[in-house]
């Protein structure tokens, strides 16, 4: 099955190939940094993260790139408040947010890029849409004059004829949905941050930064382009306007965009108690892989509904999966191959596959693993699964944690290695030999108070992390 992505530009999924080898040029709307992540971010960047990974899985380079916007309104705002230039207000939320990420185990882009360290870059655009003749000046902003862009509106796959002429909005969103001329360049106020350029004294709008940006690493033609449901309209339509008004370019071949996330069938909000960042749930003793396992867990295009719950059988799913690979790793299975196992094994990497090649389909590649992990549980009850089956179901979990990655524990502080962990196990075996009880009961606990559980079965002691 060919690789196949749902493109919010079509409304169609289609068959996806770079334009350039196998080189994927990908750009993605990265934080504002005026506060922590939430979990609505996170779940954007989280089917980021899956995407990038699958198209790595099936031998493509990556060359993706991600803004941090520290510059726009309620950044100057929140700044201001605090007393603090952005650029020392913006530093601490912008270090937040990849500690945060590194948490959930999200692969850093290969490029990460300011808007601040693009000033230049964002004139140069504006510069180019003025000589094309689409721009005028109102009180020393610059703005885009939409009437000048005939597709407008081809992204988010609105009709705009009734928007009043002339009219303008001078923020870096808007209240509602309707077509506004919008800011490029804003001219400078008292007690906000500036730039002097050959537009004047200002600073750019929020949309024109991912355009430049965009632009500078990937060049005028995108592969893909990223981010949640809720920048299509403005944000997004207005980088494709603001793009191709100023190259005469298609600006993405892909547009992928995120669902919604609610919390208890309810819009997350301040207001009614249910806005969580992931520092909240950590707080609250969820371990991160945890957190990921339940953002990937539904496909990237419905809205998942996030609840406690949710997070405690998303623990109890992972918890099956680390038992099974522990059973794999300790069990001594009888010598031979069977090949109805070892046909089953090869289904379940094909049926894995084939969901994620279908638009990412999380929900099914799970439940290719689960079903899988179900029969062969089965098989090695009944004595069938043996030795030579091994290799391949191990490599059947590796290939899916290269993706899903929430097999490998998260340990506070220094965890001990595994090589340490065998020797402890050792020293309590030689106890135990030897009636020292109270000694091996001292070593498990030590083992326990590090994270680390044992099981003492027939066959010896097995462990697992916390």
């Amino acid at each position: 099955m060919a690789l196949r992505f749902y493109n919010t530009l079509t409304q169609k999924v289609e068959d996806f190939s770079p334009l350039e080898d196998n080189l994927v040029r990908m750009y993605t709307c990265g934080p504002t940094t005026w506060n922590y992540v939430h979990i609505g971010n996170l779940r954007s960047f989280t089917s980021q993260d899956i995407l990038r990974r699958w198209l790595q899985y099936r031998g493509y380079r990556m060359k993706h790139v991600m803004n941090i916007t520290d510059v726009d309104d309620r950044i100057i705002q929140q700044a201001a408040a605090a007393g603090e230039s952005i650029y020392d207000y913006t530093a601490k939320y912008t270090a937040a947010f990849f500690e945060d990420t590194a948490k959930v185990r999200l692969q850093k882009p290969e490029i990460v890029c300011k808007a601040t360290d693009h000033i230049s870059e964002m004139v140069d655009v504006i510069e180019k849409l003025e000589a094309n003749g689409c721009t005028y000046l109102s009180e020393g902003s610059v703005y885009f004059r939409i009437a000048k862009f005939p597709d407008y509106g081809k992204l988010s796959h609105t009709h705009f004829e009734g928007q009043k002429a002339g009219a303008r909005v001078d923020t870096d969103k808007y209240d509602k949905d309707d077509a506004r001329d919008f800011v490029l360049w804003k001219a400078r106020k008292d007690g906000e941050h500036f730039w002097d350029t050959p537009l004047g004294a200002g600073r750019p709008g929020w949309h024109i930064e991912c355009s430049a940006m965009a632009m500078k690493y990937l060049g005028e033609t995108l592969d893909i382009h990223c981010g949640g449901v809720d920048l299509i309209f403005p944000h997004h339509e207005n980088e494709v306007a603001q793009s191709e008004a100023s190259t005469g370019k298609l600006f993405s071949r892909f547009w992928i965009h995120t669902e919604h996330l609610m919390v208890e069938g309810q819009t997350m909000s301040k207001s009614l108690g249910n806005f969580y960042t992931l520092r909240d749930l950590l707080d609250r003793g969820y371990a991160p892989e945890t957190v990921r396992y339940l953002l990937e867990s539904v496909p990237y295009r419905k809205q998942l509904n996030f609840t406690f719950e949710g997070l405690r059988s998303a623990a109890t799913a992972i918890e099956r999966l680390r038992n099974y690979r522990l059973r794999l790793k300790t069990s001594r299975f009888s010598e031979g191959l069977n090949p109805a196992v070892e046909q089953r094994t090869a289904a379940a990497l094909a049926q894995f596959e084939a969901a994620l090649d279908d638009d990412l389909n999380t929900a099914e590649a799970l439940g290719a693993i689960f079903e899988y992990v179900r029969e062969t549980n089965t098989a090695m009850d009944g004595g069938d699964f043996l030795a030579g089956n091994l290799d391949a179901a191990l490599g059947l979990l590796a290939r899916f944690d290269s993706i899903f990655d929430v097999l490998e524990p998260t340990v506070a502080g220094a965890a001990l290695t595994d090589e340490e962990i065998k020797a402890k196990i050792g020293e309590r075996v030689q106890a135990k030999k030897s009636r020292n009880f109270n000694r091996a009961d001292e070593i498990r606990k030590e083992l326990l108070e590090q994270g680390v559980v044992l099981e003492d079965t027939k066959e010896g002691t097995r462990w697992k992390r916390k």
